[in-house]
């Protein structure tokens, strides 16, 4: 089975992990054609382990090894061609297109009430399968009241986002 692992917080502020260590690590855990994308820890790779399993595994062996708390939202690759087909919004060159990956639906749930709270408004925020999606001004993410949401400690074992192009890469 083919998984796509996105590792959340790595490589800003103090932890730093080389793509090749990253992989060298997955592979150390028995994971077998695994691939990296960007530095920001996107990782493909393939097992007959179950998503139960994979998820702690990667956790802890990545903790280890890194001397960092390892956090990873865990999918099936083939669900990464619905996630980018259900794109709600028209993609322009004024906005970035992001997904933010949501590992409970509590978390989403609160996520989308705090998002209308600051004033997202329901055109550049919205619900998918197991994910969100946000349109954002090129040059307003980090600054937007949203994004400071979404960086809360609270926030930090469960989301993590990326940007479709980076996902489109990956297919």
């Amino acid at each position: 089975m083919k998984y796509i692992a996105f590792l959340r917080g790595i490589n800003v502020g103090n932890i730093r992990i080389k793509m090749t260590d990253l992989k060298s690590a997955f592979e150390t855990m028995g994971y077998q054609e695994v691939t990296t994308y960007l530095q920001t820890g996107n990782v493909v790779f393939t097992t007959n382990e179950s998503m139960e399993t994979i998820k702690p595994k990667l956790e802890k062996g990545l903790s280890t090894t890194f001397k960092y708390d390892a956090y990873v939202l865990l999918y099936e690759f083939e669900v990464l061609t619905n996630i980018i087909a259900q794109y709600p919004f028209e993609k322009d060159d004024t906005h970035h297109a992001y997904v933010i990956f949501v590992e409970n639906s509590s978390s989403m749930d609160l996520l989308m009430a705090l998002g209308k709270e600051v004033g997202e408004e329901a055109s550049r925020i919205a619900v998918g399968n197991g994910v969100l999606y946000w349109k954002v001004k090129i040059g307003d993410t980090l600054g937007t009241p949203f994004a400071k949401i979404l960086s809360k400690a609270k926030f930090k074992s469960v989301v993590t986002t990326r940007n479709i192009n980076t996902l489109e890469k990956m297919l």
